[in-house]
C-alpha cells in the first residue's frame, strides 16, 4: 500500500514538474517583453490575442504530448520515423532557436540581478549561468530541475499579482474587448503562440516525461491533464501581466521604450515594484535558461550513444556558450520579439509531423488518436502556417524600419 502511494506521489510530482518546466520555459524575458509591448499597443484588445493563443496552445500541446507519450520517443526520433532526415532538420531548427532564446534569457537574468543588487548585467549573467549549471551537476538533476521550476514559477505569479492589484486595471473593459476586440493583430497572435509553444518550448515537458518513464496508454489521461495545466500556468501569468500593463497605460502613463516591463512594475508600485520586477525578471530568465538548455540538448542526445552518454555535459556546455556569447557580444533588444515570431513558424512543422505520426502504426502501435484532436491539430497547422507566412512577409520587416 505504501509502495503504491509512493508511486502515485512520484508520478504526480513528475507531471507537475513537467508542467512547470514547460510553463517557466515559456515565461522568459521575451514573454515579459512581448506581453508588455503588445498590451501598450493594442490595449484591452490584446485580451483577444491572448484568448486565441491559449486555444491554439492547448490544441498544439495536447496533440504533441500525447504522441510523444504514446510512442515513448522524443520528437526528433518520431520525425525521423515519419520521414528519414526530417528529425535532424527539426532538431536543427529547435537547437538554433533555443540557443538564440537562451542568449536573451541569460541577458534577462543579468538585467534582473542588476535591478536587485546593482551589479553589472554581465556579472549577474555569469553568476546566474553558474547557478543553472549547478542544477545539472546534481545527481538527480531531473528532480532538482522540477523543484526549481515550481518554486520560481509560484514566486513569479504571486509577485506579479501584487503589482497587478496596485495597477488597478479596468477589468470590465479587458473582458469585453477579449471577446469583441477593436483590432485583431495576426503578428501578435503568431508571436504569442511562438513564445508559448513554439520552438523548443512545447517539447520541454513532453521530453521530461520521456526521461521520467511516463509513457504508454495508461499514462495518457495524466499526460493530457499535465499538458493543459502547463498552458494554464503560462496563461495565468500572461493574463496577470496583461492586466498590470493595462492598468498602468490606462492611467495615461508612458512606458520606458528601453525596458517596458520594468517601467510597468515601477509605475504601478514604485521602488518596491521595481525590485519586484528584478525578482520576476531573474526568475523568468533563469528558469528559461534551464528549460532551453535541457530541451535543446534532448533534441540531439538520441542521435548517437556518445551524445546520450554525455548529454548532461552537453547541457552544461549549452548554458556556458549562451553565457559567454552574451557577456562578450550582448544581444539586440529586438531578438526577444523576433525569435518568438520565428518560433511560431516551427510549430506547424512540428505539429504536422506529430499528426502524421499519430496515424502510423509502426510509431503508435494500436493506439487510436481521437478524430477531434486530429482535426483540431490540422486546423492549427493550417492557421499557423498562414499566419506565420503573413508575419514573415509583413510583420517582421516592420520591426526593422
Amino acid at each position: 500500500m505504501n509502495q503504491v502511494k509512493k508511486m502515485k506521489n512520484t508520478n504526480r510530482s513528475v507531471l507537475l514538474g513537467a508542467a512547470f518546466l514547460m510553463a517557466t520555459s515559456a515565461i522568459g524575458p521575451g514573454f515579459l517583453t512581448q506581453t508588455t509591448v503588445f498590451t501598450e499597443t493594442l490595449l484591452a484588445s490584446f485580451g483577444f490575442v491572448i484568448l486565441i493563443s491559449i486555444i491554439i496552445d492547448i490544441g498544439a500541446q495536447t496533440n504533441i504530448w500525447r504522441i510523444i507519450a504514446i510512442s515513448g520517443k522524443r520528437a526528433q526520433d518520431i520525425a525521423n520515423d515519419v520521414l528519414p532526415g526530417l528529425g535532424y532538420f527539426l532538431a536543427f531548427l529547435v537547437v538554433i532557436g533555443g540557443l538564440a532564446f537562451n542568449i536573451g534569457n541569460i541577458a534577462g537574468a543579468g538585467l534582473g540581478t542588476n535591478v536587485l543588487f546593482g551589479i553589472s548585467p554581465e556579472l549577474g549573467a555569469g553568476l546566474s549561468g553558474l547557478l543553472a549549471v549547478g542544477i545539472f551537476m546534481v545527481k538527480e538533476a531531473g528532480r532538482a530541475m522540477d523543484r526549481f521550476a515550481q518554486l520560481l514559477g509560484f514566486v513569479m505569479i504571486a509577485l506579479t499579482v501584487y503589482v497587478m492589484l496596485t495597477a488597478q486595471p479596468p477589468v470590465g473593459e479587458a473582458v469585453a474587448k477579449t471577446f469583441v476586440p477593436d483590432t485583431i493583430d495576426i503578428f501578435a497572435i503568431v508571436t504569442l503562440v511562438g513564445g508559448t509553444v513554439g520552438g523548443y518550448i512545447t517539447f520541454a515537458g513532453g521530453h521530461r516525461l520521456i526521461d521520467a518513464g511516463m509513457t504508454g496508454q495508461r499514462h495518457l489521461p495524466q499526460v493530457t491533464r499535465s499538458s493543459i495545466y502547463a498552458i494554464g500556468v503560462a496563461s495565468i501569468m500572461r493574463v496577470i501581466l496583461f492586466l498590470a500593463v493595462l492598468g498602468v497605460v490606462s492611467q495615461g502613463l508612458s512606458l520606458d521604450p528601453d525596458n517596458p516591463p520594468a517601467s510597468v512594475f515601477q509605475l504601478a508600485a514604485g521602488n518596491i515594484g521595481y525590485k519586484i520586477f528584478g525578482v520576476v525578471m531573474w526568475a523568468a530568465a533563469v528558469t528559461s535558461v534551464v528549460g532551453a538548455a535541457y530541451t535543446s540538448v534532448s533534441f540531439i542526445r538520441s542521435f548517437s550513444p556518445v551524445l546520450e552518454k554525455y548529454h548532461r555535459y552537453l547541457t552544461i556546455g549549452f548554458i556556458v556558450i549562451s553565457t559567454i556569447v552574451f557577456i562578450s557580444i550582448g544581444r539586440p533588444v529586438l531578438i526577444l520579439v523576433l525569435v518568438g515570431s520565428l518560433n511560431g513558424l516551427i510549430l506547424p512543422i512540428a505539429l504536422g509531423v506529430m499528426l502524421i505520426a499519430a496515424h502510423k502504426k509502426k510509431i503508435v502501435g494500436d493506439y487510436k488518436h481521437p478524430l477531434w484532436m486530429t482535426i483540431f491539430g490540422v486546423v492549427i497547422v493550417i492557421a499557423m502556417s498562414w499566419m506565420g507566412g503573413y508575419t514573415l512577409l509583413n510583420g517582421i520587416p516592420q520591426l526593422f524600419k
